[in-house]
């Protein structure tokens, strides 16, 4: 049975009170003052009820596609600086790379050039030996010959003046000298 059709026979019943029971009228204006109620409350407060929530779920859902977005522009950034940072560690090894062939290129430079002067050194020492050998030749014939025609002079009793005597005499002397030299280098060698 239900509690209406109980509270409906008790109160029919009338002798004897029931906990459960109530005036039939006091059942009737309760459940229709329920009803006017819960239809005012249905027309006014159910619409802010529901806009509220659709605010909040729209609020909640925009926070998750803020997220979403955030998220996203920060994967891209982050992919940007990978690629950055790629392109200038690449950057880098051939700057290294560029330094490493302009080092080289400027020893090789150093090497060539430094090269290029102990040549010249070189060459300015032997044309300075060889004038030297020149200027020492000279002189030394100057000083033989002078010796050799004072030398002679003495061996043949008479003065040797005539410098173009002199001067053929001591050349034929050295060129012996020279001959008996290159010999004797000839012969060891």
């Amino acid at each position: 049975m239900s509690v209406l059709a109980i509270a409906i026979r008790a109160s029919s019943e009338g002798d004897s009170p029931s906990v459960l029971g109530t005036p039939l009228d006091e059942l009737i204006l309760g459940t229709v003052a329920f009803l006017i109620v819960l239809i005012i409350l249905g027309y006014l407060a159910l619409p802010s009820i529901r806009k509220a929530l659709a605010e909040r779920t729209e609020t909640i859902e925009g926070g998750i596609q803020k997220a979403e977005d955030m998220q996203a522009q920060a994967k891209k950034m982050m992919a940007d600086y990978k690629e950055q940072i790629a392109g200038a560690q690449d950057e880098a090894a051939g700057i290294r790379a560029k330094a490493e062939s302009d080092g080289k290129a400027i020893v090789e430079s150093a090497k060539s050039q430094a090269e290029e002067e102990r040549a010249a050194i070189a060459q300015r020492g032997a044309a300075q030996l060889e004038a030297e050998k020149s200027q020492t030749l000279a002189s030394l014939r100057q000083d033989v010959g002078g010796l050799a025609v004072e030398l002679a002079g003495k061996i043949v009793g008479e003065s040797l003046t005539d410098d173009d005597r002199a001067r053929a005499v001591v050349d034929r002397f050295i060129s012996d000298l020279e001959a008996q030299a290159a010999a004797k280098g000839g012969a060891e060698a």
